[in-house]
């Protein structure tokens, strides 16, 4: 295993080696009209967040007359696979790119493929952005600069709620089941799950999982795959009777996320459902599926429900820290552009646009949606932030782990036969 990934990193050394003095290498060459050409690729495909990149670009070549910022937008669910792809040769690869964090972004530093950019970003990446640097530092070094802290939890209609006479949002499991039971009462659909794309049914599992185990027990299975505590069986019994229950949203296992009014997103958008388990890019993603494409005026949020007996501490959280990389073989122009939009007005306008909280602590300010507020008061009380279990993971064992989950759902698999896959994908390396 050492020595493929050893030819792995010799073999992406080579390929950066051989576009120098090259008149054709990729995104960081100088185009017709001998600007210096960079290229990005992000994951906002509509609305505002698609706007914001491209007059972020604008803003920047202004300043900069001699860059041409190629921006493309690729789905979100297509961009792993096309990145994974892309970055193998440095003619096809963007120069920066939207980076997951975890084992996904020490795969990709471990091949060679992003910059150290310790020495590199602004003091204000350094010092606005200081509690996020972690989320992307690898053996002290920097790969990725943040632009937002997207933690998950329970999104929420306060109308449909309302309705069903739910007057305060559920801290316990209990509470959380009483809540489904008034939901359903009331002819409403309890929670939106966009299982199609795997990972959004996934993610039940996830939250149960910081919920059972201890902190120590948790942190032991990111590095070690060690799956043999009591607790891991527990999150798949939690995630059976959640199923029992009947809360999900009809046909969710063909529901996608995030594309068009039918997605698990669009379901609480148009108040066809009640909640969704989901991350911080929630709220801007129903604003996108709304039919004015505005704010949801009664979009709420609260912290995942604690569960009974469980080891877990109850403010620990689970989410993500959007950031883009950059390529080992790009241009210095790629690196400024990042420090340029990690200044508070880029940082200001990235929030609004993606209604989101901006990795920036000076920038936080602009957060005025009060589903946002109350996400940055969990997150600001939070005694840890995991990564998502499939980004710290890795793609190939990560994949299993959606997969297995969703055989669960789909009565296709059982509770031990989550961590079977698992382990046996980690033992593939």
């Amino acid at each position: 295993m050492k020595v493929k990934k050893a030819q792995t990193i010799a073999a992406a050394a080579l390929a950066v080696m051989s576009c120098v003095g090259l008149s054709a290498c990729g995104g960081s060459d100088s185009n017709a009209d001998g600007k210096v050409e960079v290229t990005v690729w992000h994951n906002s495909t509509a609305g505002d967040g698609k706007k914001y990149w491209e007059d972020a670009a604008a803003a920047y070549e202004k300043q900069n007359p001699n860059v041409d910022i190629k921006i493309e937008a690729i789905q979100n669910e297509d961009m792993d696979g096309k990145l994974q792809t892309a970055l193998q040769d440095p003619n096809s690869a963007p120069d920066i790119f939207l980076a997951r964090g975890g084992q996904k972004l020490a795969d990709v530093v471990e091949a060679g493929q992003a910059m150290d950019l310790s020495d590199k970003v602004s003091d204000t990446v350094k010092t606005q952005m200081a509690s996020s640097l972690s989320a992307y530092t690898i053996d002290g070094k920097l790969y990725a600069v943040p632009q937002a802290v997207q933690p998950g939890g329970m999104w929420y209609s306060k109308d449909l709620f309302a309705k069903a006479g739910i007057t305060q949002t559920p801290k316990t499991w209990d509470e959380f089941k009483a809540a489904i039971a008034k939901l359903k009462a009331a002819g409403i659909t309890p929670i939106a799950v966009g299982g199609k794309d795997a990972w959004p049914a996934a993610h039940w599992w996830y939250w149960f999982a910081l919920r059972e185990c201890s902190a120590d027990v948790f942190a032991k299975a990111q590095k070690s795959k060690d799956f043999s505590d009591d607790c891991w069986s527990r999150t798949g019994k939690d995630v059976e009777d959640l199923l029992g229950l009947d809360a999900f949203n009809e046909g969710f296992l063909t529901t996608p996320a995030q594309q068009g009014a039918n997605s698990s997103a669009g379901l609480l958008a148009n108040h066809m459902a009640a909640m969704e388990l989901m991350g911080g890019w929630e709220a801007g993603m129903v604003r996108d599926l709304t039919p004015d494409k505005k704010d949801l005026p009664d979009l709420g949020f609260f912290a995942f429900p604690t569960v009974e007996g469980g080891e877990g501490d109850p403010s620990a959280v689970m989410g993500g820290v959007d950031a883009m990389a950059v390529g080992s073989w790009a241009p210095s122009e790629a690196v400024d552009f990042l420090n340029f939009i990690a200044e508070k007005g880029q940082q200001e306008q990235y929030a609004n646009a993606f209604s989101t909280i901006p990795a920036s602590k000076e920038a936080q300010s602009v957060v005025t949606n009060d589903a946002l507020k109350q996400e940055l008061a969990v997150y600001d009380q939070a005694s840890s932030v995991s990564l998502w279990l499939d980004t710290v993971f890795g793609q190939n064992i990560g994949n299993a782990l959606n997969e297995g989950v969703v055989n669960l759902m789909a009565g296709k698999g059982s509770s031990a036969d989550i961590i079977k896959g698992v382990e046996s994908a980690a033992a593939k390396g």
